[in-house]
């Protein structure tokens, strides 16, 4: 943290305007396909333009943003095919995660690490259950980096909070059409967290297994027929989210 009075590092600055950029995307309050350019940007934000061109840079080497040449910056565009894509590389890393050794990969973690991961897990199914989507969108990506980061692969992490990231940009324009998300967004937090803690590699295999299913059918639903106004398709589909 700085000291009060002393000036940002440019470093730091950069790393904030990529944080509130991306907030902006996540939100959809930057939507897909928008316009803008550095300028635009650095008078938003009461900065100059270096920490944000270069947090623009950042947030490109994401996939978040695309450079339009003369013309600024494009959020991404995802498509189903691409959600579709993200279901399946997550899926494939997080379930070899789990094929390893239990008494190896899954067992062993430090008690505070997974009592951290279960308070961002309760936190996370409650907005989930009263479909506060804005809420669960923050703690449920802090809670797969928690998890995810427990076996000690920052490249793993990095990877997958990338992925999530991006899968959320994708779906949230979908769930903000439905009137109320109360009892459609996955739910299981706790439940994964409980498996992982007990090295029941299987079982964390499984809920995560079901949890990409229901968020690849109600997602698919949603972009391929428009999204509904209550809370039905949930009995068919099941809880989902991004």
């Amino acid at each position: 943290m700085p000291v009060p009075g002393s000036p940002v590092k440019r470093s730091t600055l950069r790393q904030q305007i990529a944080d509130a950029l991306c907030d902006e995307v996540l939100s959809g309050r930057l939507p897909a396909g928008r316009q803008f350019t550095v300028k635009e940007m650095a008078e938003q934000y009461g900065v100059s333009a270096t920490p944000v061109r270069e947090a623009l840079i950042d947030l490109c080497s994401q996939g978040l943003l695309d450079v339009e040449e003369h013309r600024g910056f494009r959020v991404h565009e995802f498509t189903l095919d691409d959600f579709r894509a993200m279901v399946e590389a997550r899926s494939l890393i997080v379930e070899g995660i789990f094929r390893r050794s239990a008494s190896e990969r899954v067992s062993g973690f430090p008690a505070p690490a997974l009592a951290s991961v279960r308070r961002r897990a309760e936190e996370a199914e409650r907005a989930a259950r009263l479909g506060d989507l804005d809420i669960l969108i923050g703690y449920d990506l802090r809670f797969w980096r928690e998890l995810t980061g427990l076996v000690g692969n920052p490249y793993i992490s990095d990877f997958l909070q990338r992925v999530r990231v991006q899968s959320w940009v994708f779906t949230v324009p979908y769930l903000r059409r439905v009137a109320d998300l109360a009892g459609l967004l996955w739910a299981d937090h706790g439940r994964l967290t409980d498996a992982v803690a007990r090295a029941a590699a299987d079982e964390a295999e499984g809920i995560i297994a079901e949890y990409n299913t229901h968020s690849l059918a109600l997602v698919e639903r949603l972009a391929g027929a428009g999204a509904p106004t209550d809370a039905q398709p949930a009995e068919a589909d099941g809880p989902a989210d991004g």
